[in-house]
């Protein structure tokens, strides 16, 4: 059987070939899954894709009328996938529960650090041979306090890494993690997380619930000279809010790996022809602005652990069998 692999980085493809190797022959390509691209996965019964991949309805309806059976998205996050039109189509739909937390906790500390020491800037004037320090005054992280939106295993690894800078600790989240009140963390309402931390990073799900989280509201209700990290997903901060915030002069520090917009220009080279979403391009004016591209998960560990989860659900839904990484259909109780 040959599976076809969409949104394939050059880095990942020898480490997928590896992993079928003796299973099954694998199709990589560096186009992602589009209504344009759907049609190239006709007579393919197992497709893979990326979490930028558009699985709508109309995408679902050409996989589905080509054979298709499983789709095993090959990250954490599903909420590119219509899961009720999936499911109405017969369609099996798997991705990646977990991975290594460290990836992008640590990427979202490399982030935080960045934008709070003035990194990018610092090393832009350097090659230019201006050493100069005027404008690149930071703050100790010791003694302040972090608040983390969501403390599931990245957010209770991104905890311990605040812990070890010195930090206090807030914490938000549906449900307490023990791990975390063990650093001292203290679970608070969100409005007094906003209210009382110098480091806000988000660690939290994309759900209906938690759409623009962080709002206008939420924003206005933070320190002026606060750092915000997002290494989650993009739809989680109302990216126009926040244009405006920063316009205003407010906080010290924004780090994103991650834009709600991101779908069509993340992952893709568009240095030539340039972009025409505006609030993206006014972000990536300010200074004190760092916009990297959906790469917080982008380590070997973690890369590796999710190939191997994929061709575990692969072999799952050959064998009949449903794993807790199926969505649909979900796995028995």
């Amino acid at each position: 059987m040959e599976i076809l692999a969409f949104g394939v980085q050059s880095d990942e493809k020898p480490l997928i070939e590896k992993a079928f190797a003796g299973l099954h022959d694998v199709r990589c390509l560096d186009v992602f899954l589009t209504e344009d691209t759907a049609p190239i996965a006709a007579g393919h019964e197992i497709i893979s894709t990326s979490v930028n991949a558009d699985l709508g309805s109309g995408v679902l309806q050409t996989l589905a009328a080509g054979g298709t059976q499983l789709i095993a998205q090959r990250s954490t996050g599903f909420n590119n996938i219509d899961l009720d039109v999936a499911e109405r189509l017969g369609l099996h739909v798997a991705r990646v529960s977990s991975y290594s937390p460290y990836s992008v906790a640590e990427f979202a500390w490399a982030l935080a650090m960045a934008v709070n020491r003035r990194i990018v800037r610092a090393v832009s004037r350097t090659r230019d041979f201006d050493f100069r320090l005027d404008g690149l005054l930071g703050r100790d992280m010791h003694g302040r306090t972090a608040g983390v939106l969501g403390t599931g295993k990245i957010g209770e690894a991104f905890a311990r890494i605040a812990h070890g800078f010195g930090m206090e600790l807030l914490g938000w989240d549906v449900v307490e993690n023990p791990a975390c009140t063990a650093l001292g963390m203290t679970y608070v309402d969100k409005e007094r997380l906003f209210a009382e931390a110098d480091l806000i990073s988000l660690h939290v799900p994309l759900l209906p619930a938690t759409q623009h989280l962080i709002d206008a509201r939420a924003l206005s209700a933070m320190k002026d000279d606060a750092l915000l990290v997002n290494s989650s997903r993009g739809g989680l901060i109302d990216t126009r809010a926040l244009v405006g915030e920063l316009r205003a002069g407010r906080f010290t520090g924004v780090g994103l790996d991650v834009y709600e917009a991101e779908a069509g220009l993340f992952y893709v080279d568009r240095s030539v022809e340039g972009i025409d979403d505006d609030t993206l391009a006014r972000l990536v004016t300010f200074p004190h602005v760092i916009i990297t591209s959906h790469q917080a998960y982008y380590t070997r560990e973690a890369v590796e652990q999710i190939i191997d989860a994929t061709v575990r659900n692969v072999t799952d839904h050959l064998a009949g069998r449903r794993s807790e990484n199926f969505l649909v259909p979900a796995p028995p109780r």
